[in-house]
């Protein structure tokens, strides 16, 4: 779990990149694709509205952190989906870095060893949780 300072580096962080959520998508999605480009294909719509969609997931995920009991169905339903959309185990941890990276580069100095620490540290908990679940799913697909 996360720690009391750990939630709020996160949350602060996230809150300083909120006015800037198009130019944080545009760069997250830039990363993921230059990191993953096979995962292009996975993205058949408008990139903005995608980019609103994360942003939306990401705050919805980045405000229930002192209760993940709370979201973390939501995110193993939201894995089982990208299932069928055809991602894989091992974007998760491409993702992570294209998240890490595009809110880096956003905040700059602002996002310290700590404030990336603790990113990584949500993030890995969260994305266990979804790997976990799409691979069930994966599994009861396949039989």
């Amino acid at each position: 779990m996360l720690d009391a300072r750990q939630i709020t580096l996160v949350q602060s962080s996230f809150a300083a990149v909120l006015p800037h959520t198009d130019v944080v998508a545009a760069g997250f999605y830039a990363r993921l694709f230059a990191l993953a480009p096979e995962t292009r294909a996975l993205f058949r719509h408008d990139m903005t509205d995608q980019g609103r969609k994360l942003f939306l997931t990401l705050a919805t995920v980045v405000d229930a952190l002192d209760a993940l009991d709370r979201v973390l169905p939501v995110a193993e339903a939201l894995a089982v989906r990208h299932v069928s959309y055809g991602a894989l185990d091992r974007h998760y941890a491409i993702v992570g870095e294209a998240l890490v990276g595009a809110l880096a580069e956003t905040l700059g100095d602002r996002f310290d060893a700590d404030t990336r620490a603790a990113w990584i540290h949500a993030y890995t908990l969260l994305s266990d949780h979804m790997r976990t679940a799409a691979a069930g799913a994966s599994i009861a697909a396949a039989a």
